[in-house]
């Protein structure tokens, strides 16, 4: 009934094969803080994991969805607590026929965390984690005391504004509307804010969830919105990225011509550990293993996703997430798959290990960049 196992090396939907790309670039270990010992992630078991979760992936195909039922659009686990408003009827919200790949795509997400973080040396909370991890973890999460929710905002995901409805809900701002300027730390209330019986409480009793979207179209996202127009970041990165990877660019080059590739190399010679928010992987930013999140959101379908959360939650009817902005031109898969395709395959293959646990645990397929595909 189910479809048949991927063969080691195979990888979904005529992408690249996975062997060549794991054995070029090791996956990495989280290196050991001062505050607990290192945690391994063997090759193996990631691999494991790729396969599992590339396997799981097939299920989306139209002669298995027909086989499925609906899944629950509630959290699991949470269906008798007082801080939520009132359940779904039976059966969930109404959702139409194209939406079953999105159902299994959730599935495939909670089965394949429970997979990887019920291995052994897994953590299994954040006080796991050596303490430069968890100093990262814990500046992510957004808190909302008065509606009970912790939020782990992934740059390039929506979070401005989920910010921004954070602070409609506290009462500092009047709307989301997105036209208004809006500082990123003031007026929010982070975990890394809280003393550690505080932050343990609301991990135990508070509504978990996060955002995460396809990781080389957040790359490209990030990619586009920095380096083409953030000076700062042109002046901080970029300048340093051209030096780097560009023969003859001379000692001070502007920054404001990174090309794509360029910005790939950078990627390649990074500590996945220690790159800026907005390319470091959601896996680090946001530890899934160490935080039992109890909703894992898409920027697939974003307002529909956070507008459930919003409900869950019990926020007030009128505060909705803000609608996508008429001019607002996001980085769409043409888009990345034009970048990909430019791109030497050799430095795709140094990549793609650095996200692949966004990609296995998220449940995004691997880039079809085949010469057949990039000839289409």
């Amino acid at each position: 009934m189910f479809p048949r196992p991927l063969t080691p090396l195979a990888a979904p939907n005529g992408a690249e094969p996975l062997g060549r790309a794991l054995r070029r670039a090791p996956l990495g270990r989280a290196r050991a803080g001062l505050g607990g010992p290192p945690l391994l992630l063997p090759s193996m078991l990631m691999f494991a994991v790729i396969v599992a979760s590339s396997g799981l992936l097939l299920m989306i195909e139209r002669g298995i969805l027909a086989e499925m039922k609906p899944l629950p659009l509630h959290p699991p686990g949470r269906e008798g607590a007082a801080w939520r408003g009132k359940a779904p009827k039976p059966g969930g919200l109404s959702l139409s026929a194209g939406d079953a790949d999105l159902q299994v795509r959730q599935d495939v997400r909670n089965r394949t965390l429970r997979a990887v973080c019920g291995q052994p040396g897994m953590p299994r909370d954040p006080w796991d984690l050596p303490v430069g991890q968890r100093r990262t973890l814990l500046r992510h999460i957004l808190v909302s005391d008065r509606y009970r929710f912790l939020y782990c905002y992934v740059p390039k995901v929506a979070c401005s504004n989920w910010k921004r409805v954070l602070k409609v809900l506290a009462g500092v701002l009047d709307s989301v509307d997105v036209r208004l300027k809006m500082d990123h730390r003031s007026d929010l209330v982070f975990l890394a804010d809280l003393r550690p019986e505080e932050i343990r409480y609301r991990l135990q009793h508070y509504f978990k969830f996060l955002f995460v979207r396809d990781p080389l179209e957040r790359l490209l996202s990030a990619y586009r919105n920095k380096f083409g127009e953030i000076r700062e970041y042109q002046q901080r990165y970029g300048a340093e990225i051209v030096r780097r990877y560009r023969a003859g660019a001379g000692p001070s080059p502007a920054g404001d011509d990174v090309t794509f590739p360029e910005f790939l190399r950078y990627l390649v010679d990074e500590d996945p550990e220690r790159m800026n928010e907005h390319w470091m992987p959601v896996y680090h930013l946001c530890q899934p293993c160490a935080v039992h999140y109890d909703f894992v959101g898409s920027y697939e379908r974003l307002e529909a996703d956070a507008n459930q959360v919003l409900e869950w939650v019990r926020a007030p009817p009128q505060v909705q997430f803000p609608a996508r902005q008429a001019w607002y031109r996001p980085a769409s898969p043409e888009s990345l798959h034009y970048h990909l395709c430019s791109a030497p395959r050799a430095l795709l293959q140094d990549v793609l290990p650095k996200y692949i646990l966004d990609f296995s645990l998220f449940a995004y397929p691997l880039p079809n960049v085949t010469k057949e595909a990039c000839q289409q």
